[in-house]
């Protein structure tokens, strides 16, 4: 029985300290890789230099001005002659414009306001039939594919578990795809968590069936 109890009190202590100790081990990280950005500064201009003390994360703010300040400075007419030049430019060299290009369509989908990449959360039949999965709606099949495909369907990234960065790309018939009420962040905890972080249910919630056309 005593052994009982410091068992289930030491695997308490853990759940609450492991998820501390990640999260401050993941912010340490980003603060870090934040702080080479304080390397574009001269010496000078650093915080230990000006106060006296060495401020963990200070890049952060910097990297924050500074992507800020572009997307302003992008948007208006100089700016955008001036990004659609660097790509010209980027699209002559060889290696560079093949790895450009493809981050930036990568990025321009899924952080596009007017994309509909990874804004809805689905449920689907996968891999097999009877089996079911969590999905997330990417958009249409298009291109040649598309000319092979007969009937409606819908291209979804399957992502796996506990890490959802990988994972596969399916195209399937709309009717075959059912739309869930719930947002893409309790989708992602549902995923990493293998099933153990349940979402909140909807009050007065009605199920879903099929993804409405678009």
């Amino acid at each position: 029985m005593r052994g009982q109890l410091i068992k289930r009190y030491f695997i308490t202590g853990l759940l609450i300290w492991v998820p501390l100790a990640i999260t401050a081990w993941v912010l340490s990280v980003i603060a870090g890789l934040a702080d080479q950005s304080l390397r574009l500064l001269p010496k000078s201009a650093h915080p230990q230099a000006i106060i006296g003390v060495d401020i963990p994360g200070a890049g952060i703010v910097l990297t924050l001005a500074v992507i800020f300040i572009t997307g302003l400075l992008a948007t208006n007419f100089i700016g955008q002659r001036l990004v659609g030049w660097s790509e010209k430019l980027l699209a002559r060299i060889p290696v560079v414009s093949s790895i450009y290009n493809s981050v930036k369509q990568v990025s321009d989908t899924l952080l596009s306001s007017s994309g509909n990449a990874f804004r809805q959360a689905l449920l689907i039949q996968y891999p097999r039939e009877g089996a079911w999965t969590i999905a997330f709606l990417t958009g249409k099949p298009g291109g040649d594919v598309a000319n092979h495909l007969d009937d409606d369907y819908v291209s979804v990234y399957v992502p796996t578990t506990p890490n959802p960065t990988s994972g596969f790309f399916l195209m399937l018939p709309r009717r075959d795809v059912i739309e869930l009420d719930m947002n893409v962040d309790e989708a992602l905890k549902y995923i990493i968590s293998m099933g153990v972080v349940t979402p909140p249910p909807r009050t007065g919630a009605t199920p879903k069936h099929r993804v409405s056309g678009s």
